[in-house]
């Protein structure tokens, strides 16, 4: 999976990778060729007393060495800008799938999750490239070249190689097999980690109201502490590998020495070839060292990769149509159809053949039990999920076959859960129309009820507003999320149980407002608060994801046990009728 991905991200950067190998190619032939001419300098210049033989020598062992250093820092600048370019397009490409994902799909990998894979996950690809730029492209030239090399010093004396680098490589191989399953368990209680604490965070208040600080705290030490175990059982073995490497090392160079002193005594080879021989034994060591390093780096790269990669191939239960309709004939015509929805997996369908129309100025109110489906039917207008039979017509056109700015354009939701983003009321207000004018945004403001109250800050529309809306009240973040859409001013709007946070005088006033508002618009109400849809054109009521009744307040009062059964648990039956 991993060299998938490296395939596909670095196909684009084929030239800037070539001049670093060349470069790479260029530094390495220079190290090595450094230590023949030192060889060279102490046989015929420190042997013989030739200060003019040490000194040409030493002036052209200079050169090669800023040529060295040039290829060096030039393939480190090459290594680093293309490493910085596959992240940032692994990341912007992950975002992009994100993005076009449904509820069903964020819901299969979770927020925690999908942050850590764009994150660092990524992060640890990035590191992989990078050290392969720089090391591993190196390394396998510094290895074969150090064996030329010290083969053209002694060849007897190389018989030490023979042993060093298959005990290196079984060392290497034994150590990164284990790693492997220890970085994908270090990666997944890194979610967890990452989930315990959004929750923590997210669920501040309710911690507190419950008094369960002690229970969250333990919860986050249990989960801190198995990503500890794991990190600190990988720790233990990239500190084995190390010791392991050295050993060899030190033994090989005990042994070339011990070997080389009897070649140099019996007149094998001289002194100067000796020095060579041990300089090219070491550069063969820190090859397969610089080897074994990104070896270490592998698991962890490869688990990450098939996480990303994972994101990637998901595809989106709501595909973009492949001829998007781009023009509207009729406005402000939603139309339901023998709708039907089913989880993925779930035993029951959500939605059984539901129908209904809302038509442009009136208002159409759907009620129904607890987990009835009335979020679920309102999802399927903007496509937050798509209907897995029947269909839902916008204008006469099914949603899905709608180009999605379009769509966007014509549907305006105020969700259940309001957002807000980090940044002012003025950005948040114009998320949906960039381009309004402040007294576009003082009148959705006004009509929303929360013109007051935003006087009252002190920037006013440059009011600070907090990740999520956290520094204004429920009731408050319900108001602006609706003055957003009202901005946005779409030909359907649907209202999903966006009321709930406010009192009935508020409530009361910011509906009559919405009236006028919206009265060539489409208007669809989700509620639970029977006093908020009595007034609606036509309520549908939903019962275990069916329709089991339409008409007016007074018809279903009249006809519709679930209804009314419904309405007398929230009002008496004289303020009912």
């Amino acid at each position: 999976m991993l060299i998938r991905l490296l395939r596909t991200y670095l196909g684009p950067y084929r030239r800037p990778i070539a001049l670093l190998v060349v470069l790479q190619l260029l530094q390495t032939s220079a190290t090595l060729y450094l230590p023949n001419l030192n060889a060279d300098i102490i046989d015929h210049g420190v042997v013989k007393g030739d200060t003019g033989y040490i000194l040409s020598l030493g002036a052209l062992m200079i050169g090669i060495s800023v040529v060295q250093v040039l290829g060096n820092i030039g393939a480190v600048y090459y290594g680093a800008r293309t490493a910085s370019a596959v992240a940032r397009d692994i990341r912007a490409d992950v975002f992009a799938g994100v993005q076009g994902f449904s509820a069903r799909e964020l819901g299969q990998f979770g927020a925690p999750s999908l942050i850590t894979r764009t994150t660092n996950d990524v992060q640890q690809v990035q590191m992989l490239v990078l050290m392969a730029f720089t090391l591993m492209v190196s390394a396998p030239i510094m290895c074969v070249g150090g064996i030329v090399m010290a083969l053209g010093q002694d060849v007897p004396l190389s018989g030490v190689l023979l042993a060093v680098v298959p005990v290196l490589g079984i060392s290497v191989s034994l150590i990164v097999k284990r790693m492997r399953s220890l970085f994908r368990t270090m990666q997944e209680r890194l979610d967890t980690v990452n989930r315990v604490l959004r929750e923590q965070i997210t669920g501040n208040r309710v911690i507190r109201a419950f008094v369960r600080d002690g229970h969250e705290r333990e919860r986050f030490r249990t989960a801190n502490r198995e990503l500890t175990d794991v990190s600190l059982a990988t720790g233990r073995l990239m500190a084995l590998m190390f010791p392991t490497v050295m050993t060899v090392v030190n033994v090989s160079s005990i042994a070339v020495v011990w070997f080389g002193a009897r070649r140099i005594d019996s007149g094998g080879i001289e002194i100067g070839a000796l020095t060579a021989f041990l300089a090219y034994l070491m550069q063969i060591v820190m090859a397969v060292m610089m080897a074994t390093f990104m070896f270490m780096m592998v698991p962890r790269a490869e688990v990450c990769a098939e996480r990303i990669q994972e994101v990637l191939d998901t595809e989106s239960s709501v595909p973009p149509p492949d001829a998007p309709v781009r023009e509207l004939g009729e406005r402000g015509v939603l139309e339901i159809r023998e709708a039907d929805f089913r989880y993925p997996g779930a035993e029951e369908p959500v939605l059984r053949g539901v129908s209904l129309t809302a038509l442009p100025g009136r208002t159409t109110a759907v009620i129904g039990s607890t987990g009835s489906g009335k979020s679920t039917l309102l999802g399927l207008v903007p496509r937050l999920f798509d209907v897995t039979g029947g269909q839902v017509l916008v204008n006469g056109v099914d949603v899905r076959e709608l180009d999605p700015a379009v769509s966007a354009r014509t549907v305006g939701l105020v969700p259940q859960k309001p957002y807000l983003f980090a940044g002012t009321v003025a950005s948040n207000l114009r998320y949906g129309n960039p381009e309004a004018s402040d007294e576009e945004l003082w009148r959705a403001l006004e009509v929303a009820q929360a013109a007051d109250f935003v006087r009252g800050l002190d920037a006013g529309l440059e009011a600070p507003i907090s990740q999520g809306g956290t520094n204004v009240s429920g009731g408050q973040r319900q108001r602006l999320a609706i003055a957003r859409t009202l901005v946005q001013r779409p030909e359907v709007y649907l209202f999903d149980d966006s009321f709930s946070a406010l009192d009935y005088a508020t409530d009361a006033a910011l509906r009559s407002a919405l009236a006028e508002e919206t009265s060539e618009a489409t208007v669809v109400i989700v509620a639970q608060r029977v006093s908020t849809i009595r007034d609606a054109d036509r309520i549908v009521v939903l019962d275990e994801g069916r329709v089991v009744g339409a008409g007016t307040h007074d018809e279903l009062m009249a006809g519709n046990g679930t209804y009314r059964e419904i309405v007398l648990s929230q009002l008496t039956e004289a303020e009912a009728a």
